[in-house]
């Protein structure tokens, strides 16, 4: 029997012919990624492992993200720890404020991340770089801690559901809408420890920050990892943003697969999660009712990129933000938030009355910049709408793409973005 794409990424990292769902493996890692909440946890860690250092500097990526600039007292000394680390190793890959963005953003800009590759990170939504061809996955503080130290991991090897996608998007549906379709097709466990591969001639219609936001929710329907085939797209993006050669890993004609789920990507529509779980979906027909809400975030590790940007600033530019709602908008790196500045983004969002934002993930687990009152309801173009995800317990995460995020700004509800 033959093997996945995945399969095939870990077997070659294994140093092993063939490996088979089940197995347990050690693989060599390409990149270890840690943030400020996470690092900090895996550096006393490794203290503990009396180790000389890390195996190799240029291989590990610390990002503070998630608290900066710091929040408080408490985020001021975690970061501090992750610099003095940096310091100390000679990180190569260190990202101060001023240079630092989104994580899983800021890491296939600045060319990191590529196909083939092996990739840990201590945060759940490192299956991200899936998009480029690559196998990444979260892990805890403590495994990032060995990857730092050894420059390996142990993984059980994933058994796979393929989805089969065809047909090309419509107007005003992304690969959020993609995304949540089929975490409501499969709920949040439909794919439980299973690499979640994407094929398919729609494939050509998504773009690459399409592949970023489907292969970073794959987390929520509980995959191990999702992965995209490297086509011609993909192969041009890393060719753009990275110097490091990589390696394209296609599945055998024979490899085996649990299920396989066809989707018409011709025939979604705009969709939202409600509370409390990215599988309480329902597309933007499907709402019967009016849904007030009191904020509006556009950013995140989902969907804060370029494209993310340019549909919101499309949907806001010559109208204004709903008096009494708040609208915050996050461009997820640096050069991201460069760009929304040449092309008039920003100012066409501060025209519209929203208030943007240095890159930070803060609004996403309710850290700040966007912490949610008891009762309050918000519109997020997030990846997670759990209890108090975003604040108080009592508050409402719904969860969509940039477009409706951004049409339901305007109008003070949730609503379908071709009904402005």
């Amino acid at each position: 029997m033959g093997m996945t794409m995945t399969q095939k990424i870990l077997a070659a990292h294994a140093h092993l012919p063939e490996v088979k769902a089940g197995q347990l493996i050690e693989a060599d890692l390409d990149l270890v990624l840690g943030n400020d909440i996470t690092s900090p946890v895996a550096i006393r860690e490794m203290a503990k492992m009396r180790t000389d250092g890390v195996f190799d500097k240029d291989k590990i990526a610390l990002v503070p993200d998630h608290f900066v600039p710091n929040k408080d007292i408490k985020s001021a000394e975690n970061c501090k720890c992750v610099r003095e680390f940096a310091k100390k190793n000679e990180i190569t890959n260190y990202f101060e404020v001023g240079k630092m963005g989104i994580e899983h953003a800021l890491l296939p800009e600045q060319g990191l991340t590529v196909a083939g590759d092996v990739i840990i990170g201590a945060d759940s939504h490192t299956c991200t770089y899936g998009a480029l061809g690559a196998f990444s996955t979260g892990v805890g503080s403590t495994d990032m801690a060995a990857g730092m130290a050894t420059g390996k991991a142990w993984f059980k090897v994933p058994s796979a559901i393929r989805f089969e996608l065809t047909g090309q998007l419509p107007k005003w549906v992304s690969g959020k809408d993609v995304i949540l379709h089929i975490i409501g097709k499969i709920g949040v466990d439909g794919a439980l420890y299973k690499s979640m591969e994407f094929t398919g001639e729609g494939i050509k219609s998504l773009s690459m920050d399409d592949r970023f936001t489907i292969a970073n929710m794959a987390i929520e329907a509980g995959g191990k990892n999702g992965i995209f085939p490297v086509d011609e797209l993909a192969a041009a993006y890393m060719e753009q943003h990275s110097k490091r050669p990589f390696t394209v890993y296609e599945a055998d004609p024979d490899a085996e697969y649990d299920k396989t789920i066809t989707i018409d990507l011709s025939t979604l529509r705009p969709t939202v999660a409600f509370p409390h779980l990215p599988e309480n979906t329902k597309t933007v027909d499907e709402i019967t009712e009016e849904i007030g809400i009191d904020q509006v975030v556009i950013g995140s590790c989902t969907n804060g990129r370029i494209d993310d940007m340019r549909i919101a600033a499309s949907i806001l530019e010559g109208r204004k933000v709903k008096e009494g709602l708040r609208c915050i908008v996050i461009p997820a790196t640096q050069k991201i938030y460069l760009e929304c500045i040449k092309e008039g983004l920003l100012e066409i969002f501060v025209e519209a009355g929203c208030v943007v934002s240095t890159p930070t993930c803060g609004p996403c687990l309710g850290g700040y910049m966007g912490v949610l009152a008891r009762g309050e309801r918000c519109v997020s173009t997030t990846n997670r709408n759990f209890v108090g995800r975003m604040g108080d317990t009592e508050s409402e995460i719904y969860l969509a793409s940039p477009a409706v995020a951004a049409a339901s700004a305007v109008k003070g509800v949730i609503c379908d973005p071709s009904s402005l």
